[in-house]
């Protein structure tokens, strides 16, 4: 198994699935390391302290020591000479040695010295481990196609192995083998010499170097459209199999709804191949790519609406699968039913948002007839101009726990929402029915709600600094910046690399168009720069969506040419040069900026959240939740700087064959938390660059969660025909514990009929590790308790009175 570059859960599922050994992890680890013993190791997989990790959160790892897995650098530290034992290569073939010395075949007068000089090159590199036990791989991408090479390899180093092992003042015993073969091997002198562990290493293996300072980190963002859309399905499928398994009793359209999700899950998994969700396959191949993932989407939301449909309705013998009562994504025309699903184990309070023809409009809940806060806002096609025809609502919304809920939204003159106040810097910007008014530029602009205040610039509109409910204030500021690639002859950047000529430089801030706008239900701050349209909004509600500030950058790069876009945080949070990063959105991981590294060599994934941290007192932690996978650093105390997209003219020599230009209008969407910390890990750990124990807090899982998870709204049709009367639905009878988040429940395959839902589901939980250092968020843990009686009330579900409920928790 090559784990180039992988998560720290990669290899827990890993070792989970049975996998003890692997190979090939991190080149330039090798060139790095102290010790060149080293490149034979445990790599611990458990995120608990090296001295705690048992035996069984290990994996045998091999590093390859040379540039590559091919024939010509495997047997030695010579390609020119392990080339000439490349019998695929031999004269007349299709292929050659680049080194112009050609491979002869083994006879009994050449056998001698063709041995001698192969056995040299490998005792050469069997002086780079601790053991004599060395693995030569022979073989390649695309090799063994044909009986011929078959033959010829077999051949040949049979007749080069029979003398080495024939001749006893060689010392050496070669033959054929596996992987298995090797490491059991590998095993048995390690037992025979008292030598019973290998040197252990945690962490991952992150940034990935096959050569010099060619930094695998630019994979990390190419093609944000895709990453984020993959995002979108993924989030899809969970809506999908949870409202599916509730709808599970029903018999009618159970099939084709349950086709739709097996369709969705295997185009999700295969976006998770290595040369598709990190946007490194050709063109044509994205774009099929990026259609499966499309019409999977289209798909289940047919599945959310039936099965939303179902769960609503009092009398289920009146369900009608022909009949579809719900739609997505339509705008609100007159008097319509509007369904919101929240998918989430928690009660939230959150802001939904449709939109509708007409500003006079008003919500109600469909139950208590109470009215609900609401706010009209319009809907801007460019930076100056609004539509005269379309509008958005939003209204805020307390939602039970996986649960579908009713609202009314109505055509009201006289009661219809308040309308959001607009403060715009362009002149004679106009939009009917609206205040709008000029910004004005004495002073910072400022939005705020009842947690949180925002300065932002009164030229760019971009923030400067936050203040807490509390009354402490910490620097914040927004810039963007342009990464450039190199400019001389050597590699440049391309869809695998990250190569960039200087630090970056900054966008021009000359006179953006900036927009304030003001309401009951959120206040934002828009600036409007020529390649990315820049939002920040707060919430006017309660919990923890309130608590963070909402960034929002829509990006279109598509008139540059070798360039990078970066937005970067400069904040006065004394992190030293260490920084915290999300592993696969299951745990955290410390980072340390390395000044003896390139550039690019500290930047790192991040797929849900990074963080810095006053280090040396307890004071203040910012952490930057995402809803997109892209690359994170912290290049200098105090700063976060992300990738937004890149567009790159070239390709750099890995395999794709053209650079990526393919690019599109792109939405990245994050919450920002300042907490305040009332302790902070041992300085100790610090000083031993000890990276576990870093958690968020409580309060950024829900908001992480509630970031992911977007609450589904649906409506009836306009003009709806005799629409039956519909219920709300709650499927469980109070939140969670608020560490344990319901990961999936999902209908289970059929044994006995393959594509065929059974009558069996899977349920998993996540009980989510957290940090304690943070103040409060009125939210209590129950350490993963759960009691079976408290978790479930609807008879959708059902588990097997025989399962084990610890067996479902993920920890």
């Amino acid at each position: 198994m090559s784990l180039f570059g992988h998560y720290v859960v990669v290899g827990q599922y890993t070792v989970g699935g049975g996998v003890r050994f692997c190979l090939r992890l991190y080149f330039n680890g090798f060139g790095h390391s102290p010790c060149v013993f080293d490149i034979s190791f445990l790599w611990l997989t458990s995120c608990s302290p090296l001295d705690s990790a048992s035996s069984a959160d290990d994996i045998t790892c091999h590093m390859m020591p040379f540039y590559s897995y091919d024939v010509p650098h495997t047997c030695g530290p010579d390609p020119a000479v392990c080339c000439q034992f490349d019998f695929h290569r031999l004269p007349g073939g299709r292929v050659a040695c680049p080194w112009r010395v050609a491979p002869q075949p083994i006879t009994e007068d050449n056998v001698k010295e063709r041995a001698r000089l192969l056995l040299d090159q490998y005792r050469q590199k069997s002086r780079l481990f601790r053991s004599p036990v060395l693995l030569v791989p022979l073989g390649d991408d695309f090799r063994f196609v044909d009986a011929r090479e078959w033959e010829d390899q077999f051949s040949n180093y049979q007749r080069l192995f029979q003398h080495m092992n024939q001749d006893p003042t060689l010392h050496v015993q070669a033959r054929f083998g596996t992987l298995a073969d090797y490491f059991e091997a590998l095993q048995r002198h390690l037992d025979s010499t008292q030598v019973s562990r290998l040197p252990a290493v945690g962490g991952d293996f992150f940034t990935y170097a096959d050569r010099d300072d060619h930094y695998w980190s630019g994979y990390y963002t190419s093609r944000p459209f895709y990453k984020r859309q993959d995002r979108h399905l993924e989030t899809t499928l969970r809506y999908c199999s949870h409202l599916c398994h509730c709808k599970s009793g029903q018999a009618q359209g159970r099939l084709w709804l349950f086709s739709y999700l097996t369709t969705g899950r295997r185009n999700l998994g295969l976006f998770q191949h290595h040369d598709a969700v990190t946007g490194t396959a050709k063109d044509a191949v994205v774009r099929d790519y990026g259609e499966r993932l499309r019409r999977s989407v289209l798909d289940l939301r047919q599945v959310i609406q039936s099965s939303a449909h179902f769960l609503l309705l009092p009398d289920k013998s009146r369900f009608d699968q022909s009949q579809p009562l719900l739609q997505t994504d339509k705008p609100c025309r007159f008097s319509r039913l509007v369904v919101v699903y929240n998918s989430l184990e928690q009660r939230r309070t959150t802001v939904v948002t449709v939109t509708v023809d007409t500003p006079y409009a008003a919500v109600t809940e469909v139950e208590s007839g109470r009215p609900i806060t609401a706010q009209i806002s319009v809907v801007w096609e460019e930076p100056t101009r609004a539509s005269k025809n379309t509008f958005q609502l939003s209204f805020i919304v307390d939602l039970p726990p996986l649960s579908l809920s009713l609202y009314h939204v109505t055509r009201s003159s006289s009661g219809s929402a308040p309308r959001s106040e607009y403060h715009i810097s362009a002149p004679d910007v106009r939009a009917e029915g609206f205040s709008v008014s000029p910004v004005q530029t004495q002073e910072d602009l400022k939005i705020s709600n009842e947690h949180l205040e925002v300065y932002g610039h009164a030229l760019s509109g971009l923030m400067q600094k936050l203040r807490l409910h509390s009354g402490q204030v910490r620097q914040v500021q927004v810039q963007f910046l342009w990464y450039g690639t190199r400019s001389d002859h050597r590699d440049k950047s391309g869809a695998y690399l990250f190569l960039p000529g200087d630090e970056g430089e900054q966008v021009s801030v000359t006179a953006p168009l900036v927009r304030v706008s003001v309401g009951p239900v959120f206040s934002d701050i828009t600036s409007c720069f020529p390649h990315v349209t820049h939002r920040v909004r707060l919430f006017h509600i309660k919990g923890h969506e309130g608590r963070s500030l909402q960034i929002q950058n829509t990006v279109d790069i598509r008139s540059e040419f070798n360039r990078e876009l970066v937005m970067r945080l400069v904040t006065d949070v004394a992190n030293g040069n260490h920084f915290s990063t999300d592993i696969n959105g299951f745990q955290m991981l410390q980072r340390r900026t390395l000044s003896k590294i390139p550039l690019q060599a500290n930047f790192y994934p991040m797929t849900t959240a990074a963080f810095i941290q006053d280090q040396d007192r307890p004071g203040t932690r910012l952490t930057l939740l995402s809803a997109q996978s892209q690359a994170v650093a912290a290049l200098k105390p105090g700063f976060l700087e992300l990738v937004l997209d890149r567009r790159l003219q070239q390709d750099d020599n890995r395999g794709l064959g053209q650079g990526v230009t393919d690019n599109k209008r792109t939405e990245s969407l994050y919450h920002l938390l300042l907490e305040v910390r009332t302790r902070n890990p041992p300085a100790s750990d610090y000083r031993r660059g000890v990276a576990w124990g870093t958690h968020l807090s409580l309060l950024s899982h829900l908001s992480s969660l509630s970031l992911a998870h977007p609450p589904v709204t649906m409506a009836t049709p306009d003009r709806t025909p005799a629409a039956p009367k519909l219920r709300p639905f709650a499927a469980l009878g109070s939140s969670l514990p608020c560490d344990l988040h319901l990961l999936t429940l999902r209908t289970l395959e059929s044994e006995q009929e393959a594509g065929r839902p059974s009558q069996e589901a899977a349920l998993l939980l996540h009980r989510k590790g957290f940090d304690c250092g943070s103040a409060p968020s009125r939210r209590h843990s129950a350490r993963g308790a759960i009691r079976r009686s408290y978790l479930l009330k609807s008879k959708a579900f059902s588990i097997n009175k025989n399962v084990n409920m610890s067996s479902y928790i993920l920890t």
